[in-house]
């Protein structure tokens, strides 16, 4: 690529695998290479592996999986990339406007605070009585590639309150999730759970929805709501031959909290909802400009 650029190789710094030492600080304290965001957050909640997801509920939201090989999306919805694991792969899928919407949403109320909102959403049955909220606030990336994208409510009726409202966007960016998800499952990718990170991690009744609508167990870490900084820290313990690999330390650093069940009282509400909400968007592109 530099030569078809015409870019001096000397230019550019050597490529190196990321729990490799770059470096050292002038006190000699020696630095990792690194990761992406999303690669260090799967290292930080235990994903060095296939066989289990990481689901970020971040400002965006994210599926991310290990791959056993290098695979990609056909009509790239998903991002293949190098794992922070030397050799590795991954795949992931975005959508730009998760723990975002909800944010949005409670500056749009007068800011009340997220617990209250939550317990006014809890009071809501599952699929909130036909609401649902496409939440492409910021456009979208996955499955859609479309920064024209815009959300919606569609649905509304004189019985929904602010608490409906607040469950729409659980639900809506939870069927936004499932599309990264249904993408990764026709790359071959089969997972038994999912392990959470975000600051959204730290709803209850968020993960329950997560887990129904994905229909996989969600699993919080001690390091859930800080997994790509505790990622990067894995990285560095390597890079200062504090532990032998990714995996050794992975397997001696990661605990799990808790487990979030699906809920099997809500799957076919969630299911029916998940093919509503497929609709929309070729639905409502034409509507927006």
């Amino acid at each position: 690529m530099a030569a078809a650029l015409d870019v001096p190789r000397e230019w550019l710094p050597p490529a190196l695998e990321s729990p490799s030492r770059s470096g050292e600080t002038a006190a000699g304290t020696p630095v990792a290479a690194g990761a992406g965001d999303q690669a260090a957050a799967a290292l930080g909640v235990g994903v060095d592996a296939p066989g289990t997801l990481s689901v970020v509920l971040g400002t965006s939201g994210v599926v991310f999986a290990a791959l056993p090989g290098f695979a990609t999306d056909p009509q790239a919805r998903l991002h293949t990339f190098c794992h922070a694991i030397p050799g590795a792969w991954h795949a992931m899928g975005v959508t730009l406007s998760a723990a975002g919407s909800l944010g949005w949403l409670r500056a749009a109320l007068g800011g009340e605070s997220y617990d209250r909102l939550l317990a006014e959403a809890e009071r809501w049955p599952p699929g909130v009585e036909g609401l649902l909220f496409q939440p492409y606030l910021t456009g979208e990336r996955t499955p859609h590639a479309d920064p024209d994208a815009r959300g919606a409510f569609v649905g509304l009726s004189v019985r929904h309150d602010r608490g409906a409202l607040v469950r729409a966007v659980l639900e809506g960016v939870a069927y936004a999730l499932r599309d990264s998800l249904e993408l990764l499952r026709a790359l071959g990718v089969r997972a038994e759970a999912a392990r959470v990170s975000g600051g959204g991690a730290r709803s209850d009744l968020w993960l329950r929805i997560v887990a129904s609508v994905l229909d996989i167990p969600l699993e919080r870490t001690r390091a859930a709501g800080d997994g790509a900084a505790f990622g990067a820290a894995l990285l560095a313990a390597v890079a200062a031959g504090l532990r032998a690999d990714v995996h050794e330390a992975v397997a001696r650093c990661v605990r799990i909290e808790d487990r979030v069940e699906p809920d099997p009282a809500w799957r076919d509400e969630y299911a029916e909802g998940y093919e509503r909400f497929r609709r929309l968007y070729p639905a409502l592109r034409p509507l927006t400009r």
